[in-house]
Parts: structure tokens; sequence; C-alpha cells
């Protein structure tokens, strides 16, 4: 059984977190979701809107998605949920800021080559990022005050 690991924060769920489970279920036959620890999503982003139970929730709700997990916070290398994943392939988002080659060395680095890395097609839509979402949301609020 192949399976998949899918990494992402997954804050607000939307068309393009359904269509990157989809792409990364369609690898193989179990997939197992990362959703960020609050406290990675702090560091590297934003305030996540939703806390990461709740994103570990709304995430495994989803038909592709057979297992999620709480990624380690940030202060624990990222590398070290794989052994409890146990992925065959590591999808990476259309839109993910990973460079691939450095994430194949890093698996090389660790004895893990054999870890497949695959990059999946992103949704053609607008509004397929959460950030999108939320600057369309905030455009038609300002329209429709000024009307």
């Amino acid at each position: 059984m192949t399976r998949v690991m899918a990494v992402g924060v997954f804050d607000l769920l939307h068309a393009g977190h359904l269509h990157y489970m989809e792409q990364a279920k369609s690898l193989g036959e179990y997939l197992v979701v990362v959703v960020a620890h609050d406290d990675t999503v702090r560091k590297r982003k934003h305030e996540p809107v939703t806390g990461q139970d709740l994103r570990r929730r709304m995430v495994e709700g989803l038909k592709p998605v057979d297992e999620a997990v709480i990624g380690n916070p940030p202060d624990v290398p990222i590398f070290d949920i794989l052994p409890a994943v146990k992925p065959d392939i590591i999808a990476l988002g259309y839109d993910q800021e990973h460079a691939e080659e450095r994430i194949r060395k890093s698996l090389e680095d660790r004895n893990l080559g054999h870890i497949k890395v695959v990059r999946v097609e992103g949704l053609s839509d607008d509004l397929d990022g959460t950030r999108k979402i939320i600057a369309r949301i905030l455009e038609l609020s300002s329209t429709r005050k000024s009307q």
C-alpha cells in the first residue's frame, strides 16, 4: 500500500485544499495529512483563524483523507514526523514554497531517499487560496459599504 503525505495549514478550508487532497490521494492508496501546528503557523505565516485541533478535524473529514495529524511545533525539525507517518510519497501543493530539490537532498541526507517528492497540479480557479478568499470578502464588503 502506497502511503502519501500532504502538508499544510488548511486555515479556512476551500476548494483549493480539496483539490490538493484529491491530487495527493491519486498518488497512492492511503493519504495522511499533516496539519501545521498553531505555533508553526504563527512563526511562518500569520495568526491562525482556526485552531489546530479544529483544522485537523476539518481536514480529516474530507473524503480523500484517511488520517490527519497535527505537525510538530516549530522548534522540532520538520523531518522528525516522517517515522510516525511513514510516507512513500510526499505530495506538495502547487503553491507551497518548498524547494523540491532541497527536500530530496534532506531526505537523502537522512537515509530516506526512497521517499518520492511530487508537486501536484493547482486548481484553475481565482479563489484557490485562503488569502485570495479573504481579499475578495474584504473587496465585496467595501463595495457594499460604498453603495
